[in-house]
């Protein structure tokens, strides 16, 4: 039996919390054991902002081992895993001290606030010989695993094009501090970021355009452009200035020599170019769900982390880096080693 501490239970904690709450239902071999965060007394009974819906408002965590503080949890508690859903500039600290402890250890997205942090927190996980995995989400939602089976098939040819986008109201907190989660342009941003390098290899270049917004943040919305060698236009966009009743939306277009794939969140319309279209079938589970039976099986087995390593993590950081060198310079192509 896998034992985990979940450290962080705000949106992302609560997500993760539900996912293990239906692992441990399924009967899979893993046992949520205790649950951390500073404000812990405050968020049991409290609802959870974010962009999508958690299973429920409040939850009841009677059945769990709380603490307010991480050293505490882990002397009271003989656990094998750490999942952390704490804010992006604390990543690499505690990630790296886990690991060196012999924990293995799920960390969410953004790696971390800089290429180096995510750097050492790789290095960490090679030296410590503990499975490390960033909740790069979207690598196991179906309808990007579906592109990615489709790019890697060449069933349609080769990509001409590509645009990718997410959007939502702006966060609150430590968010809109530029220094602590890097604005939009890598809590949101990083996503397709991420999934575009998946798919295509790092970029040679990347121009991007940005604009600042909400004052103390960073770029809250942004455009980039990624030059490859083979002349496939590829963009991806973020905002989370987008008030009101707008909600929250990602989605992708990707057009291929023979087709087309468009992906609006939810449903998948695949158009052949010479054929009728048809709605593709895909997992009704979401991203955050297959993620971590991925990283579960890895630790349970023994098995080495492939779809999501965190070197490939860490090199979407330093194409995020290039991106804000290039928003600094209004646009300029910015060249990736």
């Amino acid at each position: 039996m896998l034992r985990i501490g979940l450290v962080g239970f705000g949106f992302m904690g609560r997500m993760h919390f539900d996912n293990y709450v239906r692992l441990m239902e399924e009967g899979y071999p893993v046992a949520l054991r205790a649950i951390c965060d500073l404000r812990i007394a405050e968020l049991k009974d409290a609802k959870a902002d974010g962009n999508m819906s958690t299973a429920r408002d409040i939850y009841d965590l009677t059945a769990y081992h709380l603490y307010e503080e991480l050293e505490t949890m882990l002397a009271e508690n003989e656990l094998d895993a750490i999942d952390l859903c704490v804010p992006t500039y604390l990543h690499a600290e505690m990630a790296c001290s886990l690991l060196e402890r012999g924990y293995h250890v799920f960390c969410e997205k953004p790696m971390g606030r800089t290429s180096a942090e995510a750097r050492r927190m790789a290095e960490t996980a090679a030296r410590s010989g503990r499975k490390l995995m960033i909740g790069q989400c979207l690598r196991f939602w179906p309808g990007y695993e579906y592109l990615k089976e489709t790019v890697e098939s060449g069933r349609f040819g080769q990509v001409t094009e590509g645009y990718f986008y997410r959007g939502s109201g702006a966060p609150k907190d430590w968010f809109l501090d530029e220094r602590l989660s890097g604005g939009s342009i890598l809590d949101m941003h990083i996503h397709d970021t991420d999934m575009i390098s998946y798919l295509f290899g790092k970029p040679e270049k990347v121009s991007t355009l940005a604009r600042k917004v909400l004052p103390g943040s960073g770029y809250d919305l942004c455009s980039t452009h990624y030059f490859y060698r083979d002349g496939k236009v590829v963009n991806a966009q973020v905002d989370w200035t987008l008030e009101g009743d707008f909600g929250f939306y990602m989605g992708y277009r990707v057009n291929f020599e023979r087709g087309n794939l468009v992906f609006d969140g939810a449903q998948l319309q695949v158009n052949p170019n010479h054929e009728p279209g048809y709605t593709a079938e895909l997992s009704p589970d979401a991203g955050y769900y297959r993620e971590l039976v991925y990283f579960l099986d890895a630790v349970i087995h023994d098995k080495p982390i492939v779809v999501c390593t965190p070197e490939s993590a860490a090199e979407s950081l330093e194409i995020f880096e290039a991106e804000v060198r290039s928003a600094d310079a209004q646009g300029e192509w910015v060249v990736l080693k």
